[in-house]
């Protein structure tokens, strides 16, 4: 069983080696390798959770098998395997569901751009959730900078270019706060593999030397993160960079790039800092308040909203931030809540994107919600996706998005002086999705006047690829939703060995 502990590393590779061949391909054979590629990377990727759930363990692989400080290290444990096989199986669906419309809005011979430009995205995330040296997280953190730029920006229309330079410059400006804290890192402790800082860290803390600096350092990291997962104020590039995209690079960008980041925060709360410090440093109750501020930020936002995709991009905000009000709470119950709210999220937002563009191709390619009138009749798939995506958000039981509000409930009426404001929240945030998402809904299932788009119905067998692609992430969902407990205990259990 000593062969599976290289799956981390080789799923990595993989998909770096993934890119390097699809750039010598056929378009055809480009989009094959690369759905290959993602289907063995989680096929990888739960053999490895199976392996480590048994007992709930962890390992670490030295690269070169050099032992700290000289080598680079891989950690793989149950949550970190989890995050891995969910990136790669959303992945897959949101490129399988994208592909025709790929054919339609990107020039043929950028195809193969793409596939490496979602291959190098995949080792990123992967990168960042197996990774335990933070030089390296930043490396790869860079890496999904540019692919996920370059997925925005291929489109080749004006408001994708202006969308990919606002993309970049807030995403720089979030990678040069974290370069800054992580070379002031080192220099406080001299270390680079997060075990190793962590041990420093703790010196320092338990020694009094260095208060300041260190206060300094954790939150230029951790307002960079903040800052390239789009929490409200940092958000304004997030509408267009997922509105105007293709529709493949919306599901990926919203559903796991942010997500990527926000598992690395994870770990250095966890791994670098330690918790019990970041609670004492008082940087949970900063996201407290700015995650509650943005799910009605977010929300209200969505409410104006007259264009389908820029609607359900705003929603994104609203849910990035109960993640971060679930760190904020400053317990085990709100982590885990915030954890699985990165599966709901990503499940749920995904399908929105993917099923909303089918519904707007019945409608002539019109996004806004007066020509969407009946389309859930005429692409019934597509309606019938929607409408899950969107109880799922609402927060509807048999879905994950009740699993998800139900845990930030139980985990905020426990916490004394945040329980309040936590509930009323909740609540509000609940009303208002219901408030524009059974909006849409009611909407797309209105009967239309004679002759209304008739001609641009859409049935099963004609995109039968785009329906299993539904139908996939339907059933993703449901089954966060209806069997969520083994995924609590996998979140649990991996929180228990994080640091």
């Amino acid at each position: 069983m000593e062969f599976i502990r290289n799956f981390p590393f080789f799923s990595i590779m993989l998909s770096m080696l993934s890119g390097i061949v699809t750039s010598i391909l056929p378009k055809k054979a480009a989009r094959i390798l690369n759905a290959a590629m993602i289907s063995v990377v989680f096929i990888l990727s739960v053999i490895l959770l199976v392996y480590l759930n048994k007992d709930g363990s962890y390992f670490v692989y030295m690269m070169g098998h050099f032992p700290a400080p000289y080598g680079n290290e891989i950690r793989a444990g149950v949550l970190e395997a989890l995050m891995a096989a969910f990136f790669s199986v959303i992945m897959l669906l949101s490129v399988l569901g994208g592909h025709k419309k790929l054919e339609e809005e990107v020039d043929a011979d950028r195809h193969n751009l793409y596939y490496i430009l979602v291959d190098m995205m995949l080792s990123s995330l992967l990168a960042l959730v197996y990774t335990n040296d933070l030089f390296t997280a930043y490396v790869f953190v860079e890496i999904n900078t540019i692919s996920a730029c370059g997925l925005i920006m291929i489109r080749r229309i004006g408001r994708t270019y202006v969308a990919a330079v606002r993309y970049m410059i807030m995403s720089l400006i979030g990678s040069g706060l974290i370069l800054l804290g992580i070379s002031m890192l080192y220099d406080l402790t001299g270390h680079l593999l997060m075990s190793n800082i962590k041990q420093s860290i703790t010196k320092l803390v338990a020694n009094g030397n260095y208060h300041v600096p260190l206060q300094i350092t954790v939150t230029l990291i951790c307002v960079g993160l903040a800052v390239k997962s789009a929490l409200f104020p940092f958000h304004a590039w997030l509408p267009d960079a997922y509105g105007y995209s293709t529709v493949s690079s919306a599901a990926i960008l919203s559903s796991l790039v942010s997500k990527g980041y926000i598992f690395l925060l994870i770990k250095i709360i966890y791994r670098v800092v330690g918790y019990d410090a970041m609670i004492i440093s008082g940087i949970l109750n900063i996201f407290f308040c700015f995650g509650l501020v943005a799910m009605i930020v977010g929300s209200v936002r969505a409410i104006r909203e007259n264009d389908i995709r820029r609607m359900i991009a705003y929603s994104s905000i609203a849910q990035i931030g109960y993640i971060y009000m679930g760190f904020g709470l400053a317990t085990q119950s709100g982590m885990e809540a915030s954890i699985f709210q990165i599966l709901s999220h990503g499940a749920t937002k995904s399908l929105l994107f993917i099923a909303a563009i089918g519904l707007t191709d019945v409608s002539g390619f019109s996004r806004r919600f007066a020509d969407l009138t009946g389309s859930g009749f005429r692409n019934k798939i597509a309606g019938a996706g929607f409408v899950v995506g969107s109880l799922s958000m609402v927060g509807v039981p048999l879905f994950s998005g009740f699993i998800s509000k139900l845990l930030f409930a139980e985990a905020g009426i426990l916490v004394e002086g945040k329980s309040i404001p936590t509930l009323v929240v909740l609540a509000v945030s609940v009303i208002l999705n219901a408030i524009y998402f059974m909006k849409t809904c009611i909407r797309v299932y209105t009967p239309w006047a004679a002759g209304y788009y008739e001609d641009q119905r859409i049935s099963f067998k004609e995109e039968w690829s785009y329906g299993l692609t539904i139908i996939g992430f339907i059933a993703v969902n449901l089954i966060l939703g209806c069997t969520s407990q083994p995924f609590l205990d996998i979140i649990h259990k991996g929180l228990g060995t994080f640091s």
